[in-house]
């Protein structure tokens, strides 16, 4: 497992005292099979064929700050208020990016070679043509994921006085931290090659996080090196061009309660909604989205009553830097901060070559491990497929989703995950099926991210266990700690960092 990395963003800190967690605690078993039986495949595809068809509608798009958006938002807030949820919708402001035109980088001297390019999200736009200075590049690459190429200013030699365009491979600092540091030393556009490891080696896409104004752009591990080793014989100039529209625009999160329920114990179930510009987000996360929607609604049908408040969370921007569940989790009032016991999050749940991910709690393969309570949640899931017979596996709280504003704050969290752009195994193949060597989602961030782009046989199974999770907490007695309680209010919240969305490093 990746070594879990704390990325240069906001801290949220929690209220209260400190105190030491100690040794887990197991909530109840809680008989889950009814509502498990009344989420169903079919359920779930009837509202992924609804998302598609809204971007359909919208330009192939359900990026926030986008109508397609605005539509997949009507629609949940529809579903979820014929349920009969209290449901609100909060808006916030937040830096729209869209690529204008697709990037190019050409070498011009010297050889005059094109290469495949991409821009990164939040870049500015721009023509330049200068010379290639390589950052602190590791050649051959870390046998694990590991290069601090470009993460320190120290490692940016002055500018050429002419144009001059920074090299930058990719690894355990954000890209926007090696985006800053370049613009700060002077140079005038960016590339960023990918690190060299499995997964690891395709062009390169991802976000800056925040609006820039100089180019930055991506490229493959070969395409990178290769330009790299030419550096090292003379000089090389190269040609960038962007083309970017940024600008401030509104979104919202919509949050809907469940009727019953103590509000002083809730649990936050969430999913981010809105999809990148490039597609209509099926996968990614109309999987998510759907399968807790689907639970929402046959929690309602079958008249289920809580013993602990649940509330659905369908968060905006999370591919522009989880700014959705950040601003939720910052403007929480001290009474709401502290009534809140725990966050679910699945984002892609029906990758087509998946595995059964659950994020690791305990930190028994990633380190660090989440807030107290983290480690009962990860129970919760793997002693459920453990008991249907199903292999899991655990995977770190990287930052790159919705957890990680909770996380931030010191709240329990865990959730599930089929995989993105990371390759499966050998070892995993053999476990799960599919094909090693080839991505977990194929068509992660891409426009082929569609109703075909789906498991059904992944979507049954993580949506039973994410079922069985929130039916679990939301019925519970005992808690996750040696009290009994859920709530652990003398516990002060490290000072735990997130990155942005999927692919910010």
């Amino acid at each position: 497992m990746r070594k879990f990395r704390l990325a240069a963003v906001g801290v949220v800190s929690a209220l209260a005292l400190t105190a030491v967690p100690g040794p887990s605690v197991a909530v109840d078993e809680i008989n889950t099979q009814e509502i498990r039986e009344a989420v169903t495949i079919g359920g779930i595809l009837g509202h992924e064929r609804a998302l598609q068809r809204i971007a359909n509608r919208n330009d192939g798009t359900r990026a926030s700050g986008t109508p397609g958006y605005d539509a997949s938002a009507d629609y949940v807030k529809r579903t979820l208020t014929r349920a009969g949820y209290d449901v609100s919708e909060q808006e916030f402001s937040f830096p729209f990016f869209r690529e204008l035109a697709p990037a190019s980088l050409s070498q011009v001297s010297p050889t005059s070679t094109d290469y495949e390019t991409a821009t990164f999200s939040y870049s500015g736009s721009g023509d330049v043509t200068g010379r290639v200075v390589p950052i602190d590049i590791d050649s051959p690459p870390p046998t694990a994921p590991g290069s601090d190429s470009g993460c320190e200013p120290g490692d940016f030699p002055a500018a050429p006085t002419e144009d001059a365009i920074a090299l930058i491979q990719r690894g355990t600092c954000t890209f926007e931290v090696k985006a800053a540091n370049a613009e700060a030393a002077g140079y005038d556009a960016v590339v960023i090659f990918n690190e060299g490891q499995g997964g690891r080696t395709e062009l390169l896409t991802g976000t800056l996080g925040r609006p820039f104004t100089l180019p930055v752009v991506g490229i493959s591990h070969a395409d990178g090196d290769a330009l790299y080793q030419q550096t090292q014989r003379g000089a090389v100039v190269m040609n960038v061009v962007t083309s970017t529209e940024s600008e401030e625009r509104t979104t919202s999160n919509i949050l809907a309660d469940s009727p019953a329920g103590n509000a002083s114990k809730t649990t936050v179930v969430g999913a981010h909604l809105d999809s990148v510009i490039d597609g209509a987000g099926i996968n990614d996360n109309g999987s998510g989205t759907s399968a807790i929607l689907e639970i929402a609604e046959e929690m309602a049908e079958l008249n289920k009553q809580p013993r602990q408040r649940i509330r659905f969370a369908f968060w905006g921007a999370e591919e522009s830097g989880l700014l959705g569940s950040e601003h939720y989790v910052d403007t929480l009032g001290d009474q709401e901060f502290g009534e809140i016991v725990a966050n679910l999050n699945f984002d892609m749940v029906g990758s087509t070559n998946y595995v059964r991910f659950v994020y690791d709690g305990d930190g028994s393969d990633s380190d660090p491990e989440g807030p107290p309570g983290s480690a009962q949640i990860e129970d919760i899931f793997t002693e459920y497929f453990a008991g249907q017979g199903l292999e899991s596996a655990p995977t770190e709280f990287s930052g790159r989703s919705d957890y990680g504003p909770f996380i931030a704050a010191g709240i329990p969290a865990g959730g599930l995950f089929t995989g993105a752009e990371g390759v499966k195994t050998a070892e995993e193949a053999a476990i799960y099926g599919g094909t090693a060597g080839k991505a977990y989602d194929s068509c992660y961030h891409l426009a082929c991210d569609t109703i075909n782009n789906l498991s059904t046989k992944a979507l049954g199974e993580m949506s039973d266990a994410a079922a069985h999770a929130v039916w679990t907490l939301a019925r519970t007695k005992t808690g996750f700690f040696e009290d009994g309680s859920l709530r652990m209010t003398r516990y002060k919240a490290p000072k735990f960092k997130y990155s942005g969305s999927h692919a910010q490093r």
